[in-house]
């Protein structure tokens, strides 16, 4: 009968000559989930014997990740800023950039009781439903956008699951706020905090494996990546309060063409902030003060 260490070490060998990265860090993962042990348990037992009821579960899991299924995926949650998430293939996997854009804007946002913050892209809902909890002393008013239905199902679930206030609406970016239908419920405006993790993939760059089992629309942006930002920036102005700090995650390429974007479009004290690896990829601004109208007298 084979030992913890036997499996551990055949899987990972397994995993390697499938070109899987982190090879023993999916393993020792996939073994945590199947024995429903913490890693701890695990390097106090290597010596332990697995019977064969135990390592039939094992080997399927073993042999989808050996195709590139995320990991996240198999395990169906990851954790997000010390919170466990639901994660599968209805949204975007997330990215460890990601947690480090949330604790910039959450160390940055001028806070204030009834805030309104929007998470335009929300896929599983990892940002906003973590600033509605981080925040949740000032009561903000956390609303989460995304085209995808199947996303929002998936946001709506992990609301549910962490007690997260928050509200969702199907939109393709801005078009919710100018509904085509009467009686249309309309999203709420005048937002003080904006994060957005659009597509910004240009079309038909080559991406990893594990990417490729992300939603098409959550990845690709157009010839050079960045459509939907474009679109997103120049839509947001008429929804932002004076002051609101809009912020970005884009491809570590794209940060200071996006930046350049946001100050041609009137943001103020644009820049590029980077990431733990130094890569410039969190671009940000601020929503200037509404221009007065002009009127028949100041002509």
């Amino acid at each position: 009968m084979k030992t913890i260490q036997d499996i551990l070490t055949g899987g990972t060998a397994y995993l390697e000559s499938r070109g899987v990265e982190g090879a023993r860090h999916s393993m020792q993962s996939l073994l945590v989930h199947v024995l429903g042990k913490n890693k701890t348990w695990l390097y106090l037992h290597y010596d332990d014997p697995l019977s064969e009821e135990q390592l039939a579960p094992l080997r399927e899991l073993l042999r989808e990740r050996g195709k590139g299924v995320p990991l996240q995926h198999l395990l169906g949650s990851t954790e997000f800023y010390r919170r466990e998430f639901r994660t599968d293939a209805r949204a975007l996997i997330p990215r460890p950039e990601t947690e480090e854009l949330v604790e910039m804007a959450l160390s940055m946002a001028r806070r204030k009781e009834s805030m309104r913050v929007l998470d335009m892209g929300c896929g599983s809902g990892i940002i906003g439903i973590t600033l509605a909890l981080e925040l949740a002393k000032y009561h903000p008013d956390v609303v989460m956008v995304d085209i995808s239905e199947a996303a929002l199902s998936l946001t709506l679930e992990n609301a549910t699951a962490l007690s997260a206030r928050v509200k969702t609406y199907r939109s393709d970016l801005f078009a919710a706020w100018n509904p085509a239908e009467d009686n249309a419920v309309v999203p709420p405006t005048g937002f003080n905090l904006v994060l957005a993790n659009l597509p910004y993939v240009p079309d038909g760059e080559e991406v990893a494996t594990e990417v490729t089992h992300d939603p098409a629309t959550a990845l690709y942006g157009g010839p050079d990546g960045l459509d939907v930002v474009r679109r997103f920036l120049a839509d947001a102005r008429p929804h932002l309060a004076e002051g609101c700090l809009v912020m970005l995650e884009v491809g570590h390429d794209q940060g200071h063409a996006t930046a350049d974007l946001m100050a041609d479009l009137g943001y103020t004290d644009t820049r590029v902030l980077t990431d733990m690896s130094g890569k410039p990829r969190f671009p940000m601004g601020y929503a200037p003060a509404p221009q007065p109208e002009t009127t028949s007298e100041d002509e």
